[in-house]
C-alpha cells in the first residue's frame, strides 16, 4: 500500500467544546451540560500458562468506564434535584414506595404494570424496569455546528452524583457545577 493512498484527506481536528448530550430521563440537564465523555473500554486479556513464561493472548470481555457528565445547576435546583430523585428512587433510603412512585409518576420513561425478563433464559414475567433505565446520546459536532457522529448509550442509571458546594467567602460569582457519573449497558459510536 502506497503510503501517498494512507494520507488523511480531512484534516480538521477535533474541537473539545462542540457537543451536545441528552438524556432522556433528564431533559433539565441537557441545557446546563458543561462536560461530556466518551468512556474508555478495555478488552482484558487472558494468560496461557508455561513452564517459561506465561503468554499473554485476547480477552473475550469489554469493560466499560463510567460515562461522567458535569452540568451547571439552575437556579431553583430543577435539574440537580430531578437526577438525586432518580438516584433515591433506585435507592430507595426511606421506604419501597419511593422506588414505585418514581417508576409509575415521575419517570420520564414510559413503563407497564407486567414485563418480559430481560435476561437470557427468563422463563417468568417479570416486574418492568424499563422506567429506572434511560438512553442517552452525545452527539458530536462539526466546527460549523453541524453533527457528525453520535455517541448512543444504552439503559443508563446513575451511579453518582457530586456534592454542591456553597460558600460566602468568594469574591466573584462562580456558579455551581455538579459532576455526576452513569453506568450502562454499553455504547455504541454511530458516524451520521
Amino acid at each position: 500500500m502506497a503510503s501517498i493512498s494512507r494520507q488523511p484527506t480531512k484534516l480538521d481536528y477535533a474541537s473539545p467544546t462542540q457537543f451536545k448530550f441528552g438524556i432522556s430521563q433528564l431533559p433539565k440537564v441537557e441545557y446546563f451540560t458543561t462536560a461530556a465523555n466518551i468512556p474508555g473500554i478495555n478488552l482484558g486479556s487472558a494468560v496461557i500458562p508455561t513452564p517459561y513464561k506465561d503468554i499473554p493472548t485476547m480477552g473475550d470481555k469489554l469493560t466499560y468506564d463510567n460515562l461522567t457528565i458535569s452540568f451547571i445547576v439552575d437556579e431553583f435546583l430543577e435539574n440537580y434535584i430531578s437526577l438525586h430523585e432518580w438516584m433515591t428512587s433506585i435507592g430507595f433510603p426511606k421506604s419501597r414506595d419511593q422506588f414505585s412512585e418514581f417508576r409509575s409518576v415521575t419517570s420520564n420513561t414510559p413503563t407497564a404494570s407486567r414485563g418480559v425478563g430481560q435476561d437470557i433464559g427468563a422463563v417468568t414475567a417479570s416486574t418492568a424496569v424499563r422506567s429506572m433505565f434511560s438512553d442517552a446520546t452525545l452527539t458530536i459536532l462539526t466546527n460549523k455546528n453541524n453533527p457528525i457522529v453520535e455517541v448512543r448509550f444504552a439503559d443508563v442509571y446513575p451511579v453518582s452524583l457530586g456534592a454542591l458546594e456553597y460558600n460566602q467567602a468568594e469574591t466573584d460569582v462562580t456558579y455551581l457545577t455538579v459532576s455526576a457519573d452513569f453506568d450502562y449497558k454499553l455504547y455504541e459510536i454511530v458516524t451520521l
